[in-house]
């Protein structure tokens, strides 16, 4: 008998297109799901039966309860090398191997800048007035040459994005808990003093940084409050980064400029959350990672995934 493997989330329905799973046909019966599930109990149901899941990033937590309730479930194929919503203790414990894949940072790096962009330039606004018949001209943008980026976090994403802000003539400042001036330095970028003084100064803020319990919060009503009311916000890492009270609380008070947001605390976005109607918002559905060879990647390593593990010889275990 075949195993059943689930593909969550294909909400394009292309998993099946972006790479070829012929290989495992005669072993494995792939059900893509184009539909989120939402909740243990959903996820119990829905996949009970099912010997392998292949899961996008973290928007599927499978916590140690949910693990006990799948007892056929052998193989979690999650995409990226890491992933902080698999319980693995209880993975281990359940004879449930875990593997992951390569990803790239040039999809998020490209959203980055598409978000500060449209935002700069009022494009969403302009678009759409253009195409209903109204005004002609109804903003000023805001020019990037010349401008501080300042941008929280310097790693592989963000030291991408700080050389696309130098290209585009913008003075670029950067922060983190553990970053060092070398490090600045070798990217181009100014090492801030602290996280106070780059919110203070800069005019465009973008977020590069791993959630943790270090950075769960880390800007808040607070730190929010230091920013210009010409400044705008950019939010393609975590949405827990950011106090998402605090953010619209200085939307809807035109405390800031505006904000570009990829992330949020609840994915899918519920249809009444109040982020889908807040001003000065360019919001789009996590698509920081979705891309043609991303996807290509990440479906393509699967197969590579289940076939190892059916040979008996795992590869990309996590953690």
């Amino acid at each position: 008998m075949r195993l059943r493997c689930a593909v969550l989330d294909d909400f394009q329905r292309v998993a099946t297109e972006v790479a070829d799973w012929s290989p495992l046909a005669d072993d494995v019966e792939v059900v893509p799901f184009d539909t989120h599930l939402d909740g243990e109990d959903a996820l119990a149901a829905a996949l009970d039966g099912f010997d392998i899941v292949v899961t996008l990033r973290e928007r599927v937590p499978f916590p140690g309860s949910l693990i006990a309730r799948l007892p056929r479930l052998k193989l979690i194929v999650a995409s990226g090398m890491r992933n902080s919503v698999i319980d693995y203790a209880a993975a281990e414990e359940h004879g449930v191997t875990v593997c992951g894949t390569a990803s790239s940072s040039a999809p998020p790096v490209e959203l980055t800048w598409a978000l500060l962009l449209g935002l700069a330039r009022g494009v969403v606004t302009e678009s759409n007035s253009l195409r209903s018949g109204g005004p002609w001209q109804s903003t000023v943008g805001a020019d990037l040459h010349g401008r501080r980026l300042g941008l929280l976090g310097l790693g592989k994403i963000g030291s991408r994005v700080a050389r696309v802000g130098l290209a585009f003539g913008m003075r670029v400042s950067a922060w983190s808990q553990n970053l060092t001036k070398g490090r600045a330095d070798e990217v181009g970028a100014e090492l801030a003093p602290s996280l106070e003084e780059l919110l203070a100064s800069s005019d465009f803020v973008s977020v590069h940084l791993a959630l943790s319990d270090r950075t769960r919060g880390l800007l808040g009503p607070a730190e929010l409050a230091l920013l210009k009311p010409t400044a705008y916000l950019v939010n393609t890492s975590r949405a827990a980064i950011v106090d998402q009270a605090a953010l619209l609380a200085a939307l809807h008070e035109g405390r800031i400029a505006g904000a570009g947001v990829d992330v949020f605390d609840i994915e899918p976005l519920p249809a009444d959350h109040p982020m889908r109607t807040a001003p000065r918002l360019l919001a789009t559905p996590h698509l920081g990672y979705v891309s043609q060879a991303n996807y290509t990647t990440y479906y393509g390593q699967a197969v590579e995934n289940i076939r190892a593990f059916l040979a008996g010889a795992p590869v990309r275990r996590l953690p």
